[in-house]
């Protein structure tokens, strides 16, 4: 099913979830140093430019998703892990950044690999 504006607001007051009851390993566990692809796709994604090339660390896997990038085409659900990844703002913009603070990101298996 896509998501369209007619149905969005009956599926958010049904607490409806893109999360998939498949059995896919996950590619990923809690501690792994993950690198962020850099890939541009022509068509739709979710992963922020800013992560692209990026290290992080592997912090929780919230289970298995349909990925959004095929899904919002019509192309299927490519069921897949999404996880939260912890970032330095250094890592993502660079020495002036304190060296204290991080971001945590929702990254799915397609977007990254072992660092």
């Amino acid at each position: 099913m896509l998501l369209t504006p007619d149905i969005a607001p009956a599926l958010a007051s049904t607490g409806a979830s893109a999360r998939v009851a498949e059995p896919v390993a996950p590619r990923f566990r809690v501690g792994d140093r993950i690198r962020v692809r850099n890939h541009n796709p022509e068509t739709h994604t979710r992963l922020p430019g800013y992560l692209r090339g990026k290290l992080g660390i592997v912090e929780a896997d919230y289970g298995v998703f349909a990925f959004p990038d095929t899904h919002a085409h019509g192309l299927g659900e490519k069921p897949q892990h999404c996880y939260s990844v912890r970032f330095t703002a250094r890592e993502l913009w660079g020495g002036t950044a304190s060296e204290r603070d991080t971001l945590r990101v929702d990254v799915f298996d397609d977007y990254m690999d072992l660092a």
